[in-house]
């Protein structure tokens, strides 16, 4: 039976590729990006609707016309800063801009979807990656490793709030991926994340809820 899925950061790199194969599968997706005049043509999204996901009156806007949701996948993300202490990129500026994207962001996300997901008894999906997780912490890219630990610990405590609606939550690394924000050296390929992540989506469910793991499978120490 097709799903009602919605995929924020929806324009390029994993979103983009998600929501084609998606499409392909014959769910309904409704990609979310800032720009929908950017939006590439023949992904195969019924809809693709203007939010920025720190925005709660485009967010809500977005859901009014998203209807029941089976799926939200969290995926629009940044990356300001590499490096060590004294690296550029990490401007008070561009901590704020990571921290609302990255944390804020899905937070805002789910609570502008929350009725969505209430109606359709939906589950959530929330990408971060292995750069949050303390228990490998190499030092460095600070603001973005920082931001995404925030965005496992806030899918686990949504989690066990919205346990009791029945709406399972899942933190989600990519793997290294070769986009925009990966770099032309990484292991996968978009078309790969995807497929794997989109999978992994598929046997979430409220005895895995709170998972933090890979595009494999494999639990990730947080």
């Amino acid at each position: 039976m097709p799903r009602n899925i919605v995929i924020t950061g929806a324009n390029r790199g994993i979103g983009l590729e998600m929501t084609r194969q998606a499409a392909a599968a014959g769910d309904r997706v409704v990609a979310i990006c800032r720009d929908p005049s950017a939006f590439p043509e023949g992904t195969g999204a019924a809809e693709v609707l203007a939010a920025d996901v720190t925005d709660e009156d485009a967010l809500a806007a977005a859901a009014q016309a998203a209807g029941p949701v089976d799926l939200l996948v969290c995926n629009a993300g940044q990356l300001r800063g590499r490096g060590g202490v004294d690296a550029d990129g990490y401007s008070a500026e561009n901590w704020q801009a990571s921290l609302m994207t990255n944390v804020a962001g899905p937070f805002l996300t789910v609570r502008a979807f929350h009725a969505n997901l209430r109606e359709a008894g939906g589950k959530i999906a929330v990408i971060a990656s292995i750069m949050g997780s303390s228990a490998r912490a190499p030092g460095g890219a600070y603001s973005y490793r920082a931001s995404k630990a925030g965005a496992v610990n806030l899918a686990q405590n949504l989690a066990k709030d919205l346990a009791a609606e029945g709406i399972a939550v899942g933190a989600y690394h990519p793997g290294w991926v070769s986009t925009e924000m990966g770099g032309g050296g990484a292991d996968l390929t978009p078309e790969e994340s995807a497929a794997a992540l989109l999978t992994r989506f598929d046997v979430l469910g409220m005895e895995t809820t709170g998972v933090f793991e890979d595009y494999r499978g494999e639990a990730i120490p947080f």
